[in-house]
C-alpha cells in the first residue's frame, strides 16, 4: 500500500504525516481568522463556477489535498465568530471545543457500545446525569446526546407516540401502527421549529396531524387557544397523542408559559415535549434561568449545546423524565447490547439512541464547563439576553428603525420603515436589505417574517459582541435601506 497517505495509527511515519497535516491547517485556520472580512461575497453561480473535484488516480497528497481545501473551502466560509455575522442561531465556538474537536476526531470513539468507546461512555452518562439535574428531573442517566434538536425532537414524538399506544394495550414496536391515524393529533404553537411537522411525517402521521396553536403578541404560546383546541379534539373524537413547548423559538426566542401547559396535559395524561434547543441555555443563567421555570414537568426535553453553550457543530441531547418509557424503543442486537452485557452491568449507549454509530460529541460540553466554570459560562450566556435588550432600546430612539418586537432571549426583531414607504415596499425593501449586506461580505443580518411583518433579524449569540458593534451593524442596515429606497 502507498504511504501516500497513511491512516493514523502509532507509527513514526503516521505521527509525523498527523503532525505535518494538523500543523498546516492550523496555520491556514489562524491565516482565515485574521481576515477581515466577514464573507468574499461570492454567489451560488460563482461558487459552482469555482469549485471542481480533483480524484486523479494517484491521489495528490495530503499537502496539496490541504491547500486545495484551503483554498476552495475555507477562503470562501461564512466567518461566523466576525461581530456582522448575526443571522441565524449560529454560533462561534469556544476554543476549548477545538482542542475538544482534536481529540474526538484522533480517537474516532464509537458511543454504540462501551467496549468501543469505554470513558467516552462513562463521561457521557455523567453529563446526562448532571444535565438531568439542572432541569430538575429526578436522579438518573435516561438522556442521550444527539446531532440536534430536530434528532431530539423526533426522539420525544416518537417516545410519546408509543406511550400514547402502549396505554391502549398496543405496541407499534412489535406491531406497526395501528386504527384511525388521521385522528391523532399533536399541538404545538404557530412558532413552533419545523422539526415538528417534519418528524410526524417521517414517523407516518403527516403534516395532517399538527394543530398550530395561536400566540400571543410575544410569539409564546396562547393558553386559551390551546385549552380551545384540546376542546375542539375531544369534540372531533380525535386523540391528542403530545404538546411540543417551545423554549426558545427560532425568531422571537419566546419561551412558551411551560408550566401552565404541563398542567393542561396532566389533566388529560397528554405527553409534553419541551423543544428548549436554544432556551436551554438559560440553565446555566444566573439572570434569567426562572424564564424555565416548569421545565422540570415535561416528559421529555431537547437541548442544544452548538447554539448558545457556545459548541461546534454537532452537539446536542435529548432528556427522558421517566426512564422505563425507554422500552418503548429497546432492541437488543448480540453484537453490541446482549443480554449479557446487561446482565454484567455494561452501558451499551445504543439502546438509548436513534444512531448506531455516533461521535463523542459530550466531551466538548465536558471540557467547556470544566474550561469556563459554571460563573463564565452564565455570563457569557447572560450576555446575549442583555446586549438584546440594549439593542433593542438603541433600535427604539433610531428614526429610520422600527422595533417589530421586544427581544425575550438574544435576538432583535426589526425593519428599516422609510417615511413614504408602503407595507409592500417595505417587505421587499428589508428582503433587499438583507440580500445586499450578505453579497457585499460586510454583514449577515437575518429575514424573516413575525406576525406577518417581513422584517430583519440579529441574534446576538457572540459573547465578544458589544452594543457598539452592533450599532456599526445597524449603520450599515441605515445606509443600505437608504440607497435601496432612494434608487
Amino acid at each position: 500500500m502507498s504511504d501516500l497517505n497513511p491512516i493514523l495509527s502509532g507509527s513514526v511515519q503516521s505521527i509525523a504525516a498527523y503532525q505535518e497535516a494538523i500543523e498546516q491547517s492550523t496555520q491556514a485556520v489562524v491565516q482565515w481568522l485574521k481576515q477581515p472580512e466577514m464573507y468574499q461575497g461570492k454567489t451560488v453561480a460563482e461558487l459552482r463556477e469555482r469549485i471542481n473535484l480533483e480524484f486523479t488516480a494517484q491521489g495528490l497528497g495530503n499537502q496539496a489535498a490541504i491547500e486545495r481545501a484551503v483554498e476552495y473551502f475555507l477562503k470562501d466560509s461564512l466567518s461566523v465568530h466576525h461581530p456582522q455575522c448575526v443571522a441565524h442561531l449560529h454560533c462561534p465556538s469556544l476554543v476549548i471545543s477545538q482542542a475538544a474537536e482534536v481529540l474526538i476526531n484522533a480517537t474516532n470513539q464509537s458511543m454504540d457500545s462501551w467496549d468501543q468507546s469505554p470513558s467516552a461512555t462513562i463521561i457521557e452518562i455523567k453529563l446526562i446525569e448532571w444535565l438531568r439535574e439542572q432541569v430538575g428531573y429526578t436522579a438518573g442517566d435516561a438522556g442521550v446526546f444527539t446531532s440536534g434538536g430536530t434528532q431530539s425532537n423526533l426522539m420525544g414524538l416518537m417516545l410519546a407516540r408509543d406511550a400514547f399506544f402502549a396505554r391502549q394495550g398496543h405496541s407499534v414496536q412489535q406491531h406497526g401502527l395501528t386504527g384511525n391515524l388521521s385522528k391523532i393529533k399533536v399541538l404545538c404553537s404557530e412558532n413552533a421549529h419545523f422539526s415538528v411537522q417534519k418528524n410526524m411525517a417521517l414517523m407516518g402521521l403527516g403534516y395532517q396531524s399538527v394543530t398550530l396553536v395561536k400566540t400571543d403578541q410575544f410569539s409564546r404560546m396562547d393558553l386559551n387557544d390551546l385549552k380551545e383546541k384540546l376542546a375542539q379534539a375531544k369534540a372531533n373524537g380525535e386523540q391528542v397523542m403530545a404538546i411540543v413547548a417551545t423554549a426558545g423559538t427560532t425568531d422571537a426566542g419566546a419561551i412558551d408559559p411551560l408550566a401552565d401547559i404541563a398542567a393542561l396535559a396532566a389533566e388529560e395524561q397528554i405527553w409534553v415535549h419541551v423543544d428548549a434547543a436554544w432556551g436551554g441555555a438559560l440553565l446555566l443563567s444566573e439572570k434569567y434561568r426562572h424564564f424555565l421555570n416548569g421545565l422540570e414537568l415535561a416528559d421529555s426535553v431537547t437541548l442544544d449545546f452548538h447554539k448558545q453553550f457556545f459548541q461546534t457543530i454537532s452537539c446536542g441531547a435529548f432528556l427522558l423524565k421517566d426512564a422505563r418509557h425507554y422500552q418503548l424503543m429497546r432492541y437488543q442486537a448480540a453484537y453490541l447490547n446482549s443480554d449479557f452485557d446487561e446482565e454484567q452491568g455494561v452501558p451499551n449507549l445504543v439502546s438509548k439512541s436513534l444512531q448506531t454509530t455516533r461521535r463523542f460529541d459530550a466531551l466538548k460540553l465536558w471540557m467547556g464547563l470544566e474550561a469556563l466554570g459554571k460563573k463564565q459560562y452564565a455570563e457569557i450566556i447572560d450576555n446575549g439576553v442583555t446586549l438584546a435588550q440594549q439593542v433593542a432600546q438603541f433600535v427604539v430612539e433610531q428614526p429610520q428603525l422600527e422595533l417589530v418586537m421586544h427581544p425575550q432571549l438574544a435576538s432583535v426583531l426589526f425593519r428599516f420603515r422609510p417615511e413614504n414607504g408602503d407595507t409592500a415596499g417595505v417587505a421587499l425593501l428589508n428582503q433587499r436589505i438583507g440580500d445586499a449586506l450578505l453579497a457585499s461580505g460586510a454583514a449577515n443580518v437575518g429575514v424573516t417574517e413575525a406576525d406577518g411583518v417581513t422584517c430583519l433579524k440579529l441574534t446576538l449569540l457572540n459573547p465578544v459582541v458589544c452594543l457598539e458593534d452592533v450599532k456599526v451593524l445597524l449603520a450599515s442596515v441605515i445606509a443600505c435601506g437608504q440607497q435601496l429606497h432612494n434608487a
